[in-house]
């Protein structure tokens, strides 16, 4: 292998969407997006198919490549990067080949003992996962594109490096060809809401005499979508207008097989570089106004709202203890506490949450620290857990759990799988959501979730998904 542990090859500049146009008719398609980027966050966007291994949960219990593991699921991951471990070349982009994929919210149960929670769909994996040797990767700052490569699995010096170059010609090869065809999507507009609205305000309004009595502080409650579609729906087609009319920083789509996954999601989770720690949690959104002048009272009432910054503030003193459980002592702060950031249709409250990850832990012990992110729970985490089962009594999926990647040389970074559609069996679901405080309004949060539903809404009411640039 070269001085660095992983090859890169410098090629003409792609869009990283066309790359995954170019790419969709490989297995495990991966598209890790930070185009269109509002808030200079995303230098990065990474493309990625054909893993040399597939790692899934399901039913809590672990596989590789479809062979079971004896470890439970988060050893056997630690186990399996471990395996493919490699140095960190500070000269590359962050993510220089490694596992990229999605923990569902229910991956929570392989954490922590959660009462209420609903058992997720049949077959659903808890966590899936693609192992890559070879990633497509865009900078956006830079405007240039490059490929990277491991040549895992070859683990013997000179065959890993000719696996290397091999790959990155392939890939380059499939990138030239022709491009698979990707039909135009008809608009879909007939949705199914689990809860009717009267429903929903009710259990707000529980939620509530809950947080009173002392049970609880916050509870993220979220109502789910349903909507069948056409057999050659194509959500790739799908998420090219969605990213299109919605820029998100931490965009994402998966094609794992029968399931596949777009997310439009403006919060990161986690991310672990050098061994430094940042979370990002969300919380309080408003929506954008008509004109300049309604749209700054919108930004300015929610910089003001005791409501929405009681509500991120106890979600970071909730993140703060997270993170205190990996991290080296005293390294814990709060560089900014409930800033405003403005995305295309609403507005937020976003703090930021930093550490420094002790010795002797890695990112799978950060998640397991963390996870789910508290933002979309509520506190303290797992009575909140408890009581959204209890109050929602359909599995989240996708929704709330995370999706990113875990590099093979140790770092992390996990969006908030939020404003995150999942299309399986010819059907589209997803979910939205909001923070129950003792301040909340049952109506008003009623009305948050179809003002954070509405970008997703309008993406599917599109006749068709003609957008290609970034």
């Amino acid at each position: 292998m070269p001085k660095s542990a992983v090859h890169c090859r410098i090629v003409d500049r792609r869009e990283p969407i066309a790359v995954a146009h170019a790419l969709a008719g490989q297995p495990h398609l991966a598209f890790l997006d930070s185009g269109k980027n509002p808030s200079g966050l995303g230098r990065y966007s990474y493309v990625a198919a054909n893993p040399f291994g597939v790692f899934k949960t399901i039913n809590q219990r672990a596989y590789w490549n479809d062979a079971p593991l004896s470890a439970e699921p988060f050893e056997a991951l630690r186990e399996l990067l471990e395996r493919y471990q490699l140095p960190t070349d500070h000269e590359r982009p962050p993510f220089q080949t490694g596992a990229i994929g999605y923990l569902s919210y229910e991956a929570a149960r392989l954490i922590e003992t959660v009462p209420g929670m609903v058992a997720p769909e049949g077959g659903m994996p808890d966590i899936e996962l693609g192992f890559y040797d070879v990633v497509f990767v865009h900078d956006h700052t830079e405007n240039r594109s490059m490929i990277l490569s491991s040549g895992w699995p070859e683990t013997e010096p000179d065959q890993r490096a000719k696996r290397a170059e091999k790959r990155i010609t392939e890939l380059l090869s499939q990138l030239d060809a022709p491009l698979p065809h990707l039909p135009s999507n008809p608009p879909v507009t007939r949705w199914t809401f689990d809860v009717a609205r009267e429903s929903f305000e009710a259990s707000v309004a529980g939620t509530i005499e809950r947080i009173l009595s002392g049970d609880l502080f916050q509870a993220n409650l979220a109502q789910r979508f349903i909507a069948q579609l056409p057999n050659d729906y194509a959500p790739l087609t799908f998420y090219k207008t969605l990213r299109a009319m919605s820029p998100a920083t931490f965009g994402a789509y998966l094609g794992f097989g029968d399931i596949q996954i777009t997310s439009n999601s403006p919060e990161r989770f986690l991310t672990l570089k050098d061994r430094h720690i940042e979370a990002r949690p969300i919380k309080g959104t408003a929506a954008r106004g008509a004109t300049p002048e309604e749209d700054a009272a919108l930004a300015q009432a929610l910089v003001n709202s005791v409501k929405d910054r009681a509500e991120n503030t106890m979600i970071v003193d909730l993140l703060r203890n997270d993170l205190s459980r990996v991290s080296e002592p005293f390294s814990v702060k709060v560089p900014i506490l409930c800033g405003l950031e403005t995305y295309a249709s609403v507005h937020h409250l976003v703090s930021v949450v930093e550490a420094q990850l002790a010795q002797g832990c890695d990112g799978v012990d950060l998640v397991k620290a963390a996870f789910p992110c508290g933002s979309i729970t509520g506190a303290p985490k797992i009575k909140a857990m408890d009581i959204i089962g209890e109050v929602e009594r359909v599995p989240r999926g996708i929704y709330c759990g995370s999706i990113g990647y875990f590099g093979f040389d140790g770092t992390v970074d996990l969006n908030v799988a939020i404003r995150t559609v999942t299309f399986r069996d010819h059907t589209a679901r997803f979910h939205a959501g909001g923070g129950i405080t003792a301040l909340s309004n049952p109506r008003d949060e009623y009305d948050e979730t179809l003002i954070k539903a509405e970008r997703i809404f309008q993406a599917f009411r599109q006749p068709d998904g003609d957008e290609v640039s970034a």
